[in-house]
Parts: C-alpha cells; structure tokens; sequence
C-alpha cells in the first residue's frame, strides 16, 4: 500500500533533475569563485594589484563566514527555513556581491570618488589588524578593497549554497543513491572550474584589448542564470514537501544545545578538521594554478592571426571539453559493454585532442582547466562505490597521499623540465589530473558520511559547522600563499619597486617552492588525520566504513 503512494523523488528520473537544477547552479557559483585566478597576471599589469593584494582579495571570500559567524547563522536560516527558501536567498546574495565585485575591477571605478575615498580608508580595522585578520591594509589598491567586499558577500551566498545543496540531496536521496548523487552534483560543479579557465582569460583579452571586468561581467551573467535555477527547484520542492505532509519550515526550533550535541562527536571533528585541510590545499591552490604554472612552464602563446590563437579555438576546445565530460560521465551509468567501452574510449581520444591543442595555443590557463576532467570521470565510480561498498575513510587517506605527491611535483620536479617545453607540459597535464582525481575522494567520501555522525534535525547546522571550519582554511590559505611568494621572491619585489622590471614580467617570475611545500604538508596532515579517523570509526563504529545502502548488503 505504501508502495503505491509515488512522490516525486520516488520517481528516478524527477529526483535526478532536482539534483541537475542544484547542480547547475553550483557550476556557475564555481566559475564566478575563480573568474580572476587564470588572470592573476593581468590583475598585477592593469590593476596593481601584487600576490599580496591578490591573495588577500581572494581570502576576503570567506572572511565573514568566518569572523562574522555568517555560516553558523545560514545553517540556522537552512534548519528553520528550509531548502528551497535558503537557496533562492543564497542566490540572491551571491549575485549582489557578484555586481560589487564587477563594479570594482570595471573601467567605471577607475577615477572615480569611491576609488579615492577606498584609497584613503580602510587601511587600519580597530580590532582586526591587532589580531591579524584584517581583510585590508594600508597600500592595498582600492580596486581590490571593493572587490574584497564584494566577494566577502559572494562567499556568504556560495557558502550558504553549499550547505543548502548538501542539505537539498540529503533530501532528495536519502536511502537511495546519496554518495552518488553528492559525487555527481560536485562532478558538474566542478566543470566550472574548467569553463572559469577557459573563458575568463577569453573574454579578458577579447578583441585584442584586454578588459578585465569583461571577465568578471562574465560570471555575473551566470549568477543569473543560478539564482533562476535556484527559483525552479524551489517549486519543486514546494511540490514534493506538498506531497509528504513535511514541513521543514515547522521543525523543532533551533537551540544553541544543538551545536554543543554536534561538536561533542569525536567523529565530527575529525571529518570537519579533513575536510579544512584537504579544501585549503586545494581551493587556494586553484586561485594560483594558472600563474604558477606561467612561472614554471616554458609557453609560447599561439599568434593571434593564426587559428590556434584566434578565438574559434578557444570555443572548439571547450565543446571537445564537454565531449570528454559527456563521455566519460554516461559511461558510468550505461548497462551495455560495448557502449560503456566505446564512452571510454571517445573520452579518452578527445581528451588527448583537448590536451594537445592546449599545448598548440601555449597559454597556462587552458592546460590547467584539465584539472577536474579526470574527476567527473570517476568521482560516479567513487560515489557508487561508497553506497554500495563503503570504505569511506580509506578513500580520503588516499585523497591525502595522492594530493601530497602533487604538490611536491609541481614544487620540485616540474621546475626541472622548464627548458623542455613539451616535457613540463606532459608532467604538468598528469599531475593535474591525478589532482583531480584526488580531489574527487572527499565529495564522494566525505559529505555523504555527515548524515551518519549527526541527527537528521540539525543536519543543516552540522554542515554549517563543517563549512565554518573549512572557511578558516579558505580565508588563510590565499592570503598565506600570497605573503609567501613575496616573502620568498625579495628580488622580484625589490626589481618592480626600483622600476627594473615590469609588472607584466614579475607577475610570470614568481618561484613556487615554498608555497608547495606549504601545501603538502597539508596533505601531510590530512592523511594522518585520515588514519585516525579510520581506527575510531573501527572502535566506535560510526559506519563511515558502511555502505550508505545497507538493503542491499
């Protein structure tokens, strides 16, 4: 009897464009997060703005989410509001600091009476620079100040929208494909990272006259369409909460004792503290990607009259791109052999043909935007592994070590192959993608086993918690890694300050050692943390070694 009442997430192919609509909105949150970091350079040549200035502006993401508790407070609006209304407002909030953002690196801000009052304020926050944290400083260029504030409020929207989305597919798959459908909306998200890599650097240098706000205008487009998104999956959770009788706008109200119930788990200290080191080795890292591998990497960037430097090319790699993804994706999903084979294989021939025109046209950006290809491609595998098979925790040890032998090439080997130019490419294409790859591990992994540490009525506020303290690593991690390469390249700072070098040559020059270095080590303890986690989930037995569908065990 119970059997015949069919909701709209008993219905497959309804529950999976839920998660489509979700899923599409992060991909463009995830373009917008990262529309400046492949032109960091064109950032220090036409605005000033030196690693310090763009890491801070970078770390400004994240910082009232953590200083400020916005985090804590959007995990309490997603427990008592629900789904569909947080999204919508995440969206919202996202695209009005989105606008900011544009406005601070556009041509209008240039001259103008905010730029002067910028210049000559915010350079001291009572407070906030006696402890360190402040998002601005004296000197920092007034363009970044306002782009600071206005991806301060982005975060904000993009943050609240991660938990919400986390919190909408718990909603959706529980007791189904969960892992799945988590690995898979982070798969797509991902994508954005690609198209951000692709695109920005394309619309920036559009017409032969570079514009950097073209790019930022870019990814304001894209928020509108998330924010659209965001509006018709609210109808249809409307619809399906019309079916069940539930009501999460009537849930238990919140108390401060909830937090205390979550934070007095062993094992969700150990997941959250995972998960801030793992992100803060890699989303920081995205930010300076591109310019790193320009410091690293012997190019030669394709003659704009010719086809692999004009801008057809940049299209038709892109569409081979989503060939790759399509490919290799469906795969996963097909019953028939020789289809699933013959998806492999097409995967693999174009992403060949995608890697060999990214070394044709010789620029840093496109040879990066590999780095979630290989994610897409597993990260189903991975997520349908852990819903039927578990190992959990084992999948993040191996993230770690995977993403600890990454950084260290890109810190010591690929420098050696700087006078080989199709050699640092090839090391530079692998270890890009084993870092994706890596990658993949924690959405498959990690989220799906926060249902399993905490109650089903303050899921929100435990993801709310887990994303604060990822936030910290996130707000740190751009600004350390900035301070670093100027702390660590004394010669290229003097050399810009005495005029002895250009802005375009010093933002190519950078030496990115030590900011590596820095990095693994983070992976370093992830792993060890990795190895704890597993020992206290086999003493305790919190399931994260469990298979998320125990019916079919």
């Amino acid at each position: 009897m119970v059997e015949q009442l069919q909701t709209l997430r008993d219905k497959a192919a309804i529950r999976w464009l839920a998660l489509l609509l979700l899923a599409l909105a992060m991909f463009c949150a995830y373009i917008f997060m990262d529309i400046l970091s492949p032109i960091k350079d064109l950032m220090q040549s036409t605005r000033g703005w030196d690693s310090t200035a763009f890491g801070t502006m970078q770390g400004a993401e994240t910082f009232l989410n953590v200083f400020v508790f916005f985090l804590i407070f959007a995990g309490i609006i997603l427990d008592k509001m629900g789904v569909r209304f947080t999204a919508v407002l995440s969206g919202a909030v996202m695209l009005v600091g989105a606008l900011i953002k544009w406005y601070a690196v556009s041509g209008s801000f240039i001259g103008s009476g905010l730029e002067t009052w910028f210049t000559d304020h915010l350079n001291y926050i009572p407070g906030f620079d006696e402890l360190g944290v402040s998002p601005f400083y004296e000197g920092m260029p007034a363009s970044a100040k306002v782009a600071a504030i206005g991806f301060m409020i982005f975060g904000c929207g993009v943050e609240m929208a991660g938990i919400t989305v986390s919190r909408g597919i718990v909603k959706w798959f529980k007791g189904r494909e969960t892992a799945l459908a988590m690995g898979s909306e982070m798969a797509l998200a991902r994508l954005g990272v690609a198209t951000c890599m692709i695109f920005s650097p394309f619309f920036a240098k559009l017409g032969g006259t570079v514009d950097v706000s073209r790019s930022v205008a870019f990814g304001v487009v894209l928020l509108c369409i998330a924010l659209m998104m965001f509006i018709v999956y609210f109808f249809m959770d409307k619809k399906l909460d019309a079916q069940t009788g539930e009501a999460e706008e009537k849930d238990d109200p919140f108390k401060v004792s909830d937090i205390g119930k979550i934070l007095s788990s062993g094992g969700f200290w150990l997941v959250a503290l995972l998960c801030v080191l793992y992100y803060s080795a890699i989303f920081p890292f995205q930010k300076y990607a591109v310019n790193m591998l320009q410091c690293n990497l012997t190019l030669t960037e394709a003659d704009p009259n010719t086809f692999w430097g004009g801008n057809a090319v940049t299209i038709i790699q892109y569409l081979i791109m989503l060939v790759v993804a399509a490919c290799s994706f469906t795969s996963n999903f097909s019953k028939n052999k020789t289809a699933k084979y013959s998806l492999m294989a097409i995967a693999v021939v174009a992403l060949v043909v995608y890697c060999v025109m990214g070394f044709k046209r010789g620029t840093a950006e496109t040879i990066f935007a590999v780095f979630p290809l290989l994610a897409v491609a597993i990260t189903p595998i991975l997520g349908n592994y852990v819903d039927h098979k578990g190992k959990a925790a084992s999948m993040l040890m191996i993230g770690s070590l995977l993403l600890i032998i990454c950084h260290l090439t890109f810190a010591f080997i690929l420098p050696l192959f700087k006078d080989s130019a199709v050699g640092g490419v090839v090391v530079a294409y692998v270890t890009i993608l084993v870092l994706g790859a890596s990658f993949s591990l924690v959405p498959a992994a990690l989220w799906p086993s926060v249902p399993k540490l905490v109650d089903e009525k303050i899921i929100g506020s435990a993801y709310a918690l887990i994303f604060w303290i990822q936030n910290i690593g996130l707000w740190l991690f751009p600004i350390l890694i900035g301070k670093v390469l100027d702390k660590t390249n004394p010669d290229i700072v003097a050399a810009l300050n005495e005029g002895t070098i250009t802005a375009e040559q010093a933002a190519v020059s950078y030496n990115y050692q030590w900011p590596l270095v820095m990095l693994a080590c983070l992976g370093v303890a992830a792993l060890i943390l990795g190895i704890i986690l597993k020992g206290v989930d086999k003493k305790k037995g919190l399931g994260l070694e469990q298979p998320n569908i125990v019916e079919e065990k």
